[in-house]
């Protein structure tokens, strides 16, 4: 049987939270985040909605005492959810062991970089935001916050399994004996560059999306950020840490079908599946819940409904998408669901799907719609990228 990493914190903000614990509040409660665009000015702004953190760069700034306007609002969210797992954790000298930093992103300083993409060749006033574009800026900014500047740092851009992958590639690590803690999950704020990009794709709603709804009408973008802390065995019996529950199997791959969208079969979907169950040692039937990728897109719902027939057969465990509640955070998605998985095992609760009202006509699969306390024992979760990447993860209660 395999032995699962442990994990030994937990930190993220979100549009229903500003850390885990008014996250789960919301969950439980049933409570929303997604509403009108406020904080960006776009022509898109009444047309769309969107899951927005509720704070300002302003007040985010303040709190976290940076110098205004230095930082884009990716490495913001990151350095708040990666401080709080830390300090769950208990960890005050992060140098003190082996430790990395994996984080996934998209926008990375996108937000910024297009706030002044307009003087780009008139001053150089604002160079730093303009070199804060890409991807890694965001998480060496993060590194550098919380102390693990001249570690191993690296960046993770698979889309929307960014984060899967950073949880993935952390517990292998760990596995390896490469390093022995890992602070793993994602960053991305929304930007003008997001809301036109999917506007184009024509898969954004302008309503509250509703996940495996057959009258479904596309995806609510949103903001966030996640990080989990994950520890060797040995860390764990040292310094007599309590294990929130065990990354216990990971599976990645790609139905290399289309740049955008998921086979119709769930192909990509089903295979991720099937190697997290294999580096799990377990069965589908051990799954008690799942919280799927539920993106409300015509595309992802069919393709990964047909994919958890396909690996559960007439058994599909209760399941639920948490989009509704947050908007798909992109990049951050599988580390903010990866969170509420390990909630989920915590209190024995499955989340309601909000704004469910009818079954797909493809196949008779409906969600759980309402708060429902069951014994958890073990939470699969899906993850599903742009490029047809794929990612399951694996949470339990035991190693």
């Amino acid at each position: 049987m395999n032995q699962g990493i442990a994990i030994t914190g937990m930190g993220m903000i979100s549009a229903i939270g500003n850390n885990v614990a008014e996250n789960y509040a919301s969950l439980i409660a049933g409570k929303s985040g997604i509403s009108k665009i406020t904080k960006i000015k776009t022509v898109h702004e009444n047309e769309i909605m969107v899951g927005e953190v509720a704070a300002t760069n302003e007040e985010l700034e303040q709190q976290l005492n940076l110098k205004p306007n230095t930082y884009s609002r990716t490495p913001i969210l990151g350095i708040l959810a990666a401080r709080e797992a830390l300090q769950q954790a208990g960890i005050t000298d992060i140098s003190s062991y082996r430790t990395g930093l994996i984080s996934g992103t998209t926008v990375g300083g996108m937000d910024k970089a297009e706030q002044y993409f307009y003087d780009y060749f008139e001053r150089d006033t604002h160079w730093a935001h303009i070199n804060g574009l890409h991807a890694g800026d965001s998480t060496q900014k993060i590194a550098e916050a919380i102390g693990l500047e001249k570690s191993f740092v690296t960046t993770i851009s698979t889309a929307c399994s960014s984060a899967a992958n950073a949880i993935m590639l952390g517990a292998r690590m760990i596995k390896s004996g490469e390093l022995e803690r890992v602070v793993v999950g994602g960053s991305d704020c929304l930007s003008k560059f997001t809301i036109n990009g999917f506007k184009t794709l024509m898969i954004l709603s302008d309503t509250y999306n509703s996940p495996f709804d057959e009258d479904r009408k596309g995806l609510n973008l949103g903001e966030a950020a996640a990080f989990l802390v994950l520890e060797s065995d040995d860390i764990v019996a040292k310094e007599n840490r309590k294990v929130l529950g065990y990354v216990k199997g990971y599976g990645n791959a790609n139905d290399a079908f289309h740049q955008t969208a998921s086979s119709e079969n769930g192909d990509g979907a089903v295979l991720a599946m099937e190697k997290a169950f294999k580096v799990a040692g377990l069965a589908p039937a051990a799954i008690d819940y799942v919280n799927a990728h539920g993106t409300a897109t015509p595309n992802n719902d069919l393709s990964e409904g047909r994919a958890l027939q396909r690996v559960f057969g007439e058994n599909v465990p209760d399941f639920s998408s948490t989009k509704a509640y947050t908007g798909h955070t992109l990049a951050v998605a599988a580390g903010v669901e990866a969170i509420y998985s390990i909630l989920a095992l915590q209190h024995n609760v499955v989340y309601p799907n909000l704004n469910f009202k009818t079954p797909m006509k493809e196949f008779n699969l409906v969600p759980q719609t309402e708060l429902k306390k069951k014994e958890i024992k073990t939470v699969l979760s899906n993850s599903f990228g742009f490029g047809g990447n794929c990612s399951t993860l694996i949470f339990s209660k035991e190693a």
